[in-house]
Parts: C-alpha cells; sequence; structure tokens
C-alpha cells in the first residue's frame, strides 16, 4: 500500500508541473473573461439593450469585436483547453486537497473535462472561421430534438433535465456553504481578501447555480410536452427570469452575479491550489 501511495503521490505532483499549474489559471482567467461578458449581455437584456445572445457564443462574437479581438477569442479558447487539460489530470490522478482521489472527484473531473473541452472547440472554431456560432438555445433543441427522436427518448430527456436541475442545485449549495475554501492557498490571503473572495463565489455561484437549475427545467418541461422547443440554453433561460412577477430586476440582479462569478473566476486564477 505505501508504494502504491508514493506512486500516486509522485503521480499527482507530475501533474502539478508548471504546465498545469499554468493551463489551470489561464483557463480560470478565461472563464472569467466569459462570465463576465455574459453578465454584461444579461444586463442589456434586463434593461432593453438588445444585442447579442446572452452565452458564450454571443460573450465571444461580443470580445472579437473588441480591439484585437481575434487575438483575445485565441487567448480564450487556447484558456480553455488548459482548463480541459488540468480536469483530465485530476480525471486520471486525483485533485489536490481532501478525498480527491475519490471515484466520485475524478468522474465529476472527467464531466468538467469533457464540457471545457467542447467549449474549447466551439471557441477555437470560431477564431478559426470567424463564423457565427450557434447559440446555447440553438444547441439545447437541437439536442433535445435527437434526444426525444430515441427509444424511450422522452424518458432520457426528463432524467437529463433532472440531472442538470440536481447540478444547479448543488453548485448553489456549494457556493453557499463556501466549499470552495478547501481549495485556496489561506495562507496567502488576508482577512480582507478572504472576505472579498466569499462575497464572490457566494453571490456568483448561488446565481450560476440559479441558471443551471433553471435550464435543467426547461429541459424536463420539454420532455413532458414532447416538445424540444420548449428546452432552453443559457440566452433563454435568463430571459425567461425577466418574465417572472419580478421582472428584469430579476435578471439584473442574476446578471450581477454573474459578473461576481468573473471576478471570482480571476481570484481563484491566483488562489486556488492546483
Amino acid at each position: 500500500m505505501a508504494i502504491k501511495g508514493r506512486g500516486g503521490a509522485k503521480a499527482r505532483k507530475a501533474a502539478n508541473s508548471s504546465v498545469v499549474d499554468t493551463g489551470a489559471r489561464w483557463g480560470l482567467v478565461a472563464r472569467g473573461v466569459l462570465y463576465l461578458l455574459i453578465g454584461l449581455l444579461a444586463l442589456r437584456v434586463a434593461f432593453g439593450g438588445g444585442g447579442e445572445e446572452a452565452d458564450s457564443s454571443g460573450a465571444i462574437r461580443e470580445l472579437a469585436q473588441q480591439p484585437f479581438g481575434k487575438v483575445l477569442v485565441w487567448a480564450v479558447g487556447i484558456g480553455l483547453i488548459g482548463m480541459a487539460l488540468w480536469r483530465l489530470t485530476e480525471a486520471l490522478l486525483g485533485s489536490s486537497g481532501p478525498g480527491g482521489d475519490k471515484p466520485g472527484k475524478r468522474v465529476f473531473s472527467a464531466m468538467r473535462c469533457i464540457f471545457y473541452g467542447f467549449m474549447a472547440y466551439s471557441v477555437l472554431s470560431f477564431a478559426a472561421s470567424a463564423r457565427k456560432s450557434e447559440g446555447s438555445d440553438a444547441k439545447s433543441r437541437d439536442f433535445t430534438a435527437r434526444a426525444l427522436d430515441l427509444p424511450a427518448g422522452r424518458w432520457l430527456v426528463g432524467i437529463a433535465g433532472l440531472v442538470v436541475i440536481g447540478i444547479g442545485i448543488g453548485v448553489g449549495v456549494r457556493a453557499a456553504l463556501r466549499k470552495y475554501h478547501k481549495q485556496l492557498k489561506k495562507a496567502q490571503m488576508s482577512r480582507h481578501v478572504r472576505r472579498a473572495i466569499d462575497v464572490l463565489g457566494v453571490s456568483g455561484g448561488v446565481a450560476r447555480g440559479l441558471i443551471y437549475a433553471g435550464a435543467g427545467v426547461f429541459v424536463v418541461i420539454a420532455a413532458a410536452k414532447y416538445d424540444p422547443g420548449k428546452a432552453k440554453g443559457v440566452d433563454g433561460t435568463l430571459r425567461a427570469f425577466a418574465g417572472t412577477p419580478a421582472g428584469p430586476w430579476l435578471l439584473a440582479l442574476i446578471a450581477f452575479g454573474l459578473l461576481l462569478f468573473g471576478l471570482f473566476s480571476f481570484a481563484l486564477a491566483r488562489y486556488r491550489r492546483v
């Protein structure tokens, strides 16, 4: 057992090389940029500004319109590759912090690797071709339509929606309970920095969880009504919040939470253990 433990420690040490460390931190910055832009786009929607869709594809198109936009888009795409590779090392070798070798955490890291790999592919495809990428709502409807055509597709879509709802609730609850504390380099943080990170992490994480949960609800509705048009991505889910009795102010509040999550990602790039 001691040999196995030493081997596992060496493997994790190799995974935490400067290359993986740099890739992970670059990836966190790239994620922060995307969430800041999505939050800004959602604020425009809340106050009638229209413009791009409030999702990752809209964020990338908005970024491309800025000075040196193409360079920035490539930088974000490469950062997301770094994020995917970091999660891959966690899936294969275990993550830092207590319980990093648990099978559940490895599976979750593998899912994150796939997610960020897909995002990196979408961003870099846009950077290479400059073609307008499909928005999250269209992707969600297309995926739901294909899934509904499968045997027992209605049940599969319904279960998938419930899983997404569960993920959203989990994201929000973990943020509220400040579970991210386990991965922070607290010794390098002042009391004021810790307080600021808690404001960003809790507010941003809860807002992010609400969006996931809301998107999952629409997937369940699509399954129940056997109508892929009912499924919504990030943009459609955000706009749905504006249609509640709270009106655009609820959307504005969630959009502000996404801005805070973007800043939280920047803070993690500085203070997270990799």
